[in-house]
């Protein structure tokens, strides 16, 4: 099998599928001159109807698997995972750890003008209330919505179609007075013009994934002595002309895309602590 380049000073990111790939973007403006390893599990998409336990264990698998490539850092540009499996993730890995909930969090707090908030996500992320209580926490009240359809239409290129006003419509029918809307997902970004105008212009939408960027930058810098642009390598454990296709949706895929088996993302019975000499099979 052909050896790939050595990753420089690199970051991994990983997502259920392809929003995570907004999250990416983020980082890419912050760090331009770091190497990123994406990996979208489109196998096992979405992650927002799997019981809690399931997406802990995928999540676990994937974070070996990026810790043992030797990435500086991981970002979980997953609502759904920050949501159920950060904390295990974080005394897991070797390296430091982000989600996308706690800095979505932080900037909803800064946003709100009358400390009254509205969050949408997935079923899972919904469920899960991490949003709401880290939000009831700061002292703001709380309107919370899952919107389970909103995923399969921007995937498919309806972000601004009629289909999108009228389900938007529908989940946000009932809404208290908010000030502030926190896009629980990493897809609604793509949403953004449909939800404003449903919203209101009054009400500030939140995406975490500046904020998640901007904490990273934060913490690990810029690599030293490196003016070169970074590359980005995705795996992916599904179809990479899906992954390719859904992802031009998306804002494009820079940089190679690598088939991934599941068999490398297989967690072990008894917790191991990462080893950075393990190779996956890809680099072998």
């Amino acid at each position: 099998m052909t050896v790939k380049p050595a990753l420089r000073h690199a970051i991994g990111v990983f997502d259920s599928g392809v929003g995570g790939l907004t999250v990416l973007q983020a980082l890419r403006r912050r760090m331009p001159h770091r190497d990123f390893v994406y990996l979208g599990d489109t196998a096992r998409v979405p992650y927002g109807r799997k019981p809690p336990e399931m997406v802990v264990e995928f999540a676990g698998g994937i974070t070996r698997f990026l810790c043992n490539m030797g990435v500086e850092g991981l970002v979980v540009a997953c609502n759904t995972a920050s949501a159920v499996a950060l904390p295990g993730l974080v005394e897991l890995g070797p390296v430091p750890v982000w989600g996308v909930i706690d800095p979505g969090v932080e900037a909803a707090t800064r946003a709100t003008r009358t400390g009254s908030v509205g969050v949408i996500g997935t079923k899972a992320t919904i469920a899960s209330g991490a949003y709401q209580r880290r939000l009831e926490q700061r002292g703001l009240c709380v309107w919370a919505q899952a919107c389970p359809m909103l995923v399969h239409l921007v995937e498919e290129g309806l972000a601004e179609s009629p289909e999108a006003a009228l389900l938007v419509r529908h989940y946000l029918s009932g809404r208290p007075r908010i000030d502030t809307l926190v896009l629980g997902c990493t897809h609604y970004p793509l949403l953004r013009g449909v939800l404003q105008r449903e919203a209101g212009k009054d009400v500030t939408l939140v995406d975490s994934a500046e904020v998640t960027a901007e904490r990273v930058e934060a913490t690990l810098g810029s690599p030293p002595r490196c003016f070169v642009q970074g590359r980005v390598l995705h795996f992916v454990t599904g179809d990479p002309m899906a992954f390719a296709h859904t992802a031009r949706v998306m804002g494009g895929v820079n940089g190679e895309i690598v088939p991934l088996a599941l068999s490398e993302l297989a967690t072990p019975s008894a917790v191991h602590p990462v080893d950075r000499r393990a190779q996956p099979a890809w680099q072998e």
